[in-house]
């Protein structure tokens, strides 16, 4: 296939892709809080008989022993360790310390009736320098780990990369480098080899999307790179990677299945205009199913005004047969909604500000020279403590699209909020605002169900309170409280209605 036919090929599949009508039509036009849910929608809300409930977790966020048993160092350990990158000056050397206390948490787990947890591999525990034969004592771990999960009950759901790049590959050029995706192909065979005996549920990356946005056109994860080429680069080494890690695992165990974990936020059009709604198209076909659509047609959707930049991410001949890897199912995040406008008009200036993954950047000419939108994260709904509009109708217009456009069944990867709540002087954690925040979401994911869109798992994100990343230890999200000073977890209020909801598949409980 050549360029130009490439490109005509994308635009087709992108069509169609923004949501149908102005965002403002989203409201819950009986609901006295925008975006509320009616209390009889919660009431009535029920889930199918084996959907699975389930938590999220990631091995840099939880796990701690940074440098043990021969794990080499990762982007987030020189990241953490570089004075004034993280708030508070803190570190994820222990976190969690979930390396040792994993037993204690997987039982916690199994107390919420949970059976799926979603959990990451540490490449750098697998292969300390990215490259070479496997660190023993990393398998061993993992081994272990999935073990307990299995004894409890508890369907095993490995991301084999949650940003925690080894260092090592990094100084080779990192994800930019398209050597990366045979590096990444070879460390998911040896996964498979040792571990797809027992865990059949693969997804090769946690929001590609945002490692290659983040960490090398916003600077604001590691490597803190602001090249809008390299950004583009990598989301190509990333796709290839997706697509050889689906043949290296599928090579070495039978029963494997293979999906992702795509970061995904219903785009809405700022206005009705024609401009707003291509920015939206826009939108969603970079942040929500780009990589999506390249394993299911080996194809990149047109996320950008003009021609793709092709040359620029270094698309080479006979690219779409590496790309195209058929999924078994779709893994998608959500956790707020984007307002979108066209910026295509306006010249281009390179700034704007991004901390965290869910903050744009407001930059003159759009978020990117190549896109050319501007994605905003309205507050017309309630806030979180993290500052996240609560928007449970998002959910809903979601996977009902993502339903629609591929018939494949849909897991909730991730989603969750973030409240400060804190243990009070009988030892509780009454976090109501959690159980409302869930509450409001499941009710429109059950509505989603009732009408056909095909979703079979929910994963809360998360089990601990953990290491959030560039925040540090500044937001909470668990269902179970860490102390971090003595490492004692608390199951919240939230923890125990959500073990009540996957015991019952209904939400007044």
């Amino acid at each position: 296939m050549n360029r130009r036919q490439f490109a005509a090929r994308s635009l087709a599949a992108v069509a169609g892709a923004a949501l149908s009508s102005h965002y403002a039509a989203t409201q819950s036009s009986s609901a006295s809080v925008p975006g509320a849910i009616p209390e009889s929608a919660i009431k009535a809300a029920r889930f199918p008989d084996g959907f699975l409930w389930g938590v999220a977790t990631a091995s840099y966020q939880n796990e701690g022993a940074w440098n043990e048993d021969g794990k080499g160092e990762s982007i987030w350990d020189r990241f953490t360790h570089t004075p004034g990158k993280v708030r508070g000056g803190v570190t994820g050397d222990v976190a969690c310390d979930q390396y040792h206390l994993y037993p204690q948490d997987i039982a916690l787990a199994k107390q919420l009736n949970v059976k799926s947890y979603r959990f990451s591999i540490s490449w750098p525990r697998i292969q300390p320098t990215g490259v070479g034969a496997p660190n023993m004592k990393g398998i061993d771990h993992y081994s272990r780990f999935v073990d307990a999960l299995l004894e409890a009950g508890i369907r095993p759901w490995c991301t084999m990369y949650h940003w925690d790049l080894p260092q090592a590959l990094e100084d080779r050029g990192g994800w930019p480098n398209r050597d990366l995706a045979n590096y990444f192909a070879d460390y998911a065979g040896i996964l498979a080899k040792h571990l797809g005996d027992r865990i059949t549920v693969w997804a090769p990356f946690n929001m590609p999307w945002a490692i290659a946005f983040m960490g090398y056109a916003a600077g604001a994860f590691p490597p803190c790179r602001t090249s809008f080429s390299d950004f583009l680069k990598a989301t190509h080494t990333l796709a290839l990677a997706q697509g050889q890690a689906h043949r290296a695992v599928k090579a070495a165990s039978g029963k494997a299945t293979f999906g992702s974990a795509y970061e995904m936020a219903p785009a809405y059009p700022k206005t009705d205009t024609d401009g707003d709604r291509a920015a939206a198209a826009r939108y969603h076909a970079m942040n929500n199913v780009f990589f999506l659509e390249a394993a299911m047609t080996g194809r990149y959707p047109n996320a950008f005004v003009g021609e793709p930049p092709l040359d620029v991410m270094g698309f080479k001949a006979g690219d779409e047969k590496i790309l195209y890897a058929p999924l078994d199912w779709i893994g998608l995040h959500y956790y707020t909604r984007r307002v979108v406008s066209d910026a295509s008009k306006e010249k281009f200036q390179s700034g704007g500000n991004f901390s965290g993954t869910e903050i744009e950047s407001n930059s003159p000419g759009g978020r990117d020279p190549y896109t050319r939108f501007r994605a905003g994260m309205p507050t017309e709904g309630p806030l979180t403590d993290a500052g996240l509009e609560i928007w449970p109708r998002g959910i809903y217009d979601l996977v009902t699209k993502i339903s629609h456009d591929y018939s494949l069944p849909i897991e909730i990867t991730e989603s969750g909020c973030s409240y400060l709540d804190s243990p009070d002087e009988h030892g509780r954690v009454p976090d109501t605002r959690r159980i409302q925040w869930y509450r409001d979401e499941l009710a429109e994911l059950s509505r989603a169900i009732a009408e056909g869109a095909k979703v079979r798992a929910f994963h809360a994100w998360t089990l601990l309170d953990n290491f959030q990343w560039a925040e540090g230890y500044t937001e909470r999200y668990g269902l179970i409280y860490t102390d971090f000073r003595n490492q004692k977890r608390t199951i919240k209020d939230s923890g125990y209605w959500y073990g009540r909801v996957a015991a019952s598949n209904r939400l007044d409980v």
